[in-house]
């Protein structure tokens, strides 16, 4: 009988080794794969919720496409609707200057046209037309310099104030806005148009746009530009204070989100986008720039999406409060 080799218990003790490894390298991937599910599921998911079809339709929810628009950056300011009655009475003391200077002017060329005649008035009585006539035309000079100081160098009435323009200002077939924006909202050139809101309107609701846009002089009690914009008669009240809009910029491309999609949450605007049916996600947006259309968005929501402009206010009440008790 031959006797046991010493090596068997140590080619056992190897096996048992190498399966123990093999079952350790078994084991290590669901460890290796744990903190990435950990990291997975810190990643901030976007806000919104999931609705069934028919919690759809009970919240009467309605979406629109989001339509692509063109938009220029605009600053805002605020105008004040120039009362009639200070240009009516700048108007009527030109036109008092104006006549007084034309009657003076007349007698003294009479008097000229009469010297050396037998009806040729006296020296005195040709240098007193003389005088008069320096006298009402300097008053007549005075009287366009005020206007002009007053409405701006460039007014579209420049060198011509029996313009029909001034006169229905005057009478109040016009109205005239002065416009101030602030310090550094503006370049330096005047604006071809401005569009103006009355105080208190919903945003881009009833805006309309100004006819003419000149400098205006500075106002000494706001820092920034001032202008002047001639406006339609039926646009807005004398003494009424308007909000005024320029643009600051080149158009830029991006959509418009009708005012009745915008909820407000945190401080911010929001809308809500139907990503897939009755997948809802609340998005932030822009409100800085209205339109008659609604609220021109630059980034967050694509051309196409399915904005809800109906039930918006529902779904962010769902959102917030998603128990039971809300429904």
């Amino acid at each position: 009988m031959r006797a046991p080799s010493p090596r068997r218990p140590w080619c056992a003790a190897a096996c048992c080794a190498a399966l123990a490894l093999a079952a350790c390298r078994q084991g290590a991937p669901p460890e290796a794969a744990a903190p990435a599910a950990d990291q997975e599921r810190s990643v901030p998911q976007p806000p919104g919720l999931t609705l069934e079809p028919a919690e759809v339709a009970k919240a009467g929810i309605v979406t629109v496409p989001a339509a692509p628009a063109m938009h220029a950056p605009e600053s805002g300011g605020y105008a004040l609707v120039v009362p009639r009655e200070a240009i009516a009475q700048a108007v009527a003391e030109l036109t008092s200057a104006a006549a007084v200077e034309r009657a003076s002017r007349a007698a003294l060329a009479r008097g000229r046209g009469l010297a050396g005649t037998p009806g040729a008035v006296p020296v005195e009585a040709q240098e007193a037309a003389e005088r008069q006539a320096a006298v009402d035309h300097a008053a007549l000079v005075l009287a366009e310099q005020r206007l002009s100081a007053a409405y701006g160098s460039e007014a579209p009435w420049k060198g011509n104030y029996a313009s029909p323009l001034l006169s229905g200002l005057a009478a109040g077939a016009r109205k005239l806005a002065r416009v101030t924006f602030p310090l550094g909202a503006l370049g330096a050139a005047t604006p071809a148009k401005l569009r103006f809101m009355h105080l208190g309107a919903a945003p881009g609701r009833g805006s309309f746009e100004s006819v003419s846009v000149w400098a205006a002089p500075a106002d000494s009690s706001i820092p920034g530009r001032s202008f002047f914009a001639l406006l339609k008669a039926g646009d807005a009240s004398e003494g009424e204070r308007l909000l005024a809009r320029a643009p600051t910029g080149a158009p830029e491309a991006g959509v418009l989100v009708p005012y009745a999609a915008a909820v407000i949450s945190g401080g911010r605007y929001w809308c809500y986008v139907e990503v897939k049916p009755g997948a809802f996600v609340r998005t932030g947006i822009d409100v800085d720039m209205p339109t008659e259309a609604g609220y021109f968005v630059r980034t967050g929501v694509a051309p196409g999406a399915q904005i809800v402009t109906r039930s918006a206010a529902e779904l962010l009440a769902r959102e917030l409060n998603p128990s039971p008790a809300a429904d």
